[in-house]
């Protein structure tokens, strides 16, 4: 069975089945631009065309009840430079829980940019200490006709094995996670 991917940036974690390497080629609609950056480090890249204007979207990102409707049963956004937002997929953790993904909040401008840092991972998470080298910045971005193209930049994949793993873990993981989000607004009601 496959658990829910941690993203930003997550910032998620997942497992895939045995039989077959997930992709992020599996989530219609999702796109890829990911890139090298100047100084040769790596950034992933993963946008989605969504059905909702960007102050809808920013809030299932940024209040606890938005972000638990869809990426995980269990939330806490403190949405402030320097807050966090704090996840579980064990419906049973505890806020406070040493296993929860921390993520904290760098910067913001609502409706139009969240950056996050991720600060502590489960500890099932392989190369975890190398994810907090990475920065994640959100974009939501207004299309005609109240939509939002929401980019997800996840930036600063260094040289190495570890960083390769992680980079393939969350390219797939953060489309996994964009195509949930997509699911969300949708339907209009939460998942579960």
């Amino acid at each position: 069975m496959m658990k829910h991917a941690l993203l930003f940036a997550a910032a998620l974690t997942a497992a895939a089945p045995a039989a077959a390497a997930p992709s992020w080629r599996d989530y219609k609609g999702v796109s890829n631009s990911s890139f090298v950056e100047p100084g040769g480090d790596r950034s992933l890249q993963l946008s989605i065309d969504l059905d909702a204007p960007p102050e809808a979207v920013f809030t299932l990102f940024a209040t606890s009840e938005g972000f638990a409707s869809w990426a995980v049963p269990v939330a806490k956004v403190d949405l402030r430079v320097g807050g966090s937002i704090e996840a579980s997929y064990n419906p049973k953790a505890p806020i406070g829980d040493p296993d929860n993904i921390i993520n904290r909040i760098e910067a913001y401008i609502p409706a139009r940019l969240l950056v996050i840092r991720n600060v502590q991972t489960p500890s099932s998470l392989p190369n975890r200490e190398l994810f907090g080298k990475t920065v994640t910045m959100i974009d939501f971005a207004p299309l005609p006709g109240g939509r939002t193209r929401l980019t997800l930049t996840n930036a600063g994949y260094g040289k190495g094995e570890g960083f390769d793993a992680l980079y393939r873990h969350f390219e797939w993981g953060n489309a996994y996670t964009l195509d949930r989000l997509r699911q969300r607004i949708a339907t209009g009601k939460p998942l579960r």
